[in-house]
């Protein structure tokens, strides 16, 4: 699983030393493969060799990545069936890598033909003419995947093809195979094709796609037009039950090799691993806040309140801790002017407090029960309680935490909050026994910044309100108040 980033636009240049003709391939002893011996022979290559097979795709390897394998080497295209933001189209475009990194093509031809395998007439007494002499171009894996994402106006144009009312201007017949202006499918020739969210798809056009799975052809109107396409097809698509926007047509399952269904990760490390991987942060997060948020992400996920069939996105994690990392940097800026007294400013790491922002602005990305329509955010901001009292548990379990509780025994109070410096939170508790075994149960080190003993503090003082030893206010201003008994 992990975030989707777009193929790279970057066309890359080929190696001088390829051959230029078909002869000097042939010379090189080059043999023609289709496109899923060529990725049943990669796999099995990487596979011998240890190396990674699908780089970047986190929590898959026992369940899900073992049947993709599988797939491709039974030469099967497949669909991916899970809900909204498992990794499916991260996981579709991966397979790109198995793909040889140069292959032959001819030159100027638009379904990327095989100089040893032309499909088209015109291609064909091209290479008939030329013979050895016939001048070869190279493509680049990157440009052998194309992608649709299924929408309710795709038409099989767009597809498969239609005829080109330009090329009949300039004088060519209807019957002229080269009238026709390939789509998308056929142009991916030699590639890996994908359509996503393919229940979007009319039915009607969905039956376009028959012929490409089972005979491998393609039918553009009355055209008596048989090309044999070497593609994988793969798609993907949430359970029917949820999306209710259509279906696939059963002899379009029928035709795919391999149903697989994806998953969210399994356990709270994956679950970090993949915060970790995707999250683009802009300030520092602590190791305890980042499971705060994982087990925040796995709490809304599991809660009755929250609508199981539509699912909670991976995305919604990576959200949350950007979102957090964006409250720390919030802060540094606001307290640039305000220097601590060894002269330096506020440095930018986050708090267990900045997580509070996150019930509100990723609420759009949790379909809740109809029941529960005007609680979202109370029914968010609970779970965030739960996850952090859960963490605070994990992590400082069994410890002393007396010398924070006896900071508010004589009613002073502790503030903190989106606008208090870490110099003037550490002020307030001063010397704290036990402060360096929790910064140690933290993995924050025996040296840590003010702004990583800040953190660490807000979080015990957070922790002990959740375990209702210590009591807690949010004032006018925003800022939060610990003191007394919870």
């Amino acid at each position: 699983m992990g975030r989707v980033t777009a193929p790279n636009p970057v066309i890359p240049v080929p190696p001088a030393d390829l051959p230029g003709t078909l002869g000097a391939l042939r010379a090189a002893g080059h043999q023609y493969r289709t496109v899923k011996q060529e990725l049943r022979d990669n796999l099995l290559a990487r596979m011998r060799s240890g190396e990674t097979r699908f780089p970047g795709i986190v929590g898959y390897d026992d369940s899900v990545l073992p049947e993709v394998e599988r797939a491709l080497l039974a030469g099967h295209d497949m669909v991916l069936l899970g809900e909204r933001g498992q990794g499916k189209t991260r996981l579709i475009r991966a397979l790109g890598g198995l793909l040889d990194e140069w292959t032959p093509v001819i030159a100027g031809s638009v379904l990327n033909e095989h100089p040893m395998h032309p499909l088209t007439p015109a291609s064909v007494a091209q290479v008939a003419e030329a013979g050895d002499e016939l001048p070869i171009g190279w493509l680049h894996r990157s440009m052998r995947y194309g992608e649709k994402l299924a929408t309710p106006d795709t038409s099989v144009g767009d597809l498969i093809g239609d005829v080109d009312p330009i090329r009949i201007a300039q004088g060519r017949t209807l019957g002229d195979p080269e009238t026709i202006h390939f789509g998308l499918v056929p142009r991916t020739n030699r590639g890996i094709f994908a359509v996503n969210e393919l229940p979007d798809l009319a039915e009607r056009i969905q039956v376009a796609l028959l012929n490409v799975l089972e005979e491998r052809d393609i039918q553009v109107r009355g055209y008596q037009l048989r090309l044999p396409l070497d593609l994988l097809l793969v798609a993907s698509a949430n359970p029917e039950d949820y999306t209710n926007r259509g279906r696939i047509i059963t002899p379009l399952k029928d035709r795919f090799g391999a149903e697989i269904r994806t998953h969210y990760p399994v356990d709270l490390e994956l679950e970090l691993a993949l915060i970790r991987q995707e999250a683009d942060l802009v300030a520092a997060v602590p190791e305890h806040v980042l499971e705060v948020l994982a087990r925040f992400a796995r709490a809304v996920r599991e809660s009755p309140s929250v609508d199981p069939r539509s699912g909670v996105s991976a995305r919604f994690a990576i959200a949350a801790a950007e979102t957090v990392a964006g409250a720390a940097l919030r802060r540094a800026g606001l307290l640039a002017a305000t220097e601590s007294p060894d002269g330096r400013p506020e440095a930018a790491v986050a708090r267990v407090g900045d997580a509070v922002s996150v019930t509100s602005t990723l609420r759009g990305k949790v379909e809740f029960e109809s029941g529960e329509e005007g609680r979202e955010i109370e029914v968010l901001a609970h779970l965030l309680r739960t996850a952090t009292a859960e963490t605070f548990r994990a992590h400082l379990a069994g410890l002393d935490l007396s010398g924070f509780t006896n900071l508010v025994q004589d009613g002073t109070a502790i503030e903190t909050g989106e606008l208090v410096g870490s110099a003037e939170l550490l002020r307030q508790v001063g010397t704290v026994p036990g402060l360096a075994k929790v910064l140690d149960r933290l993995g924050l080190g025996d040296a840590p910044t003010p702004e990583e003993a800040a953190a660490a503090v807000e979080f015990v003082l957070e922790g002990l309100h959740l375990t209702r030893r210590l009591g807690k206010d949010v004032t006018d201003t925003g800022r939060t108040v610990y003191g007394g008994r919870g």
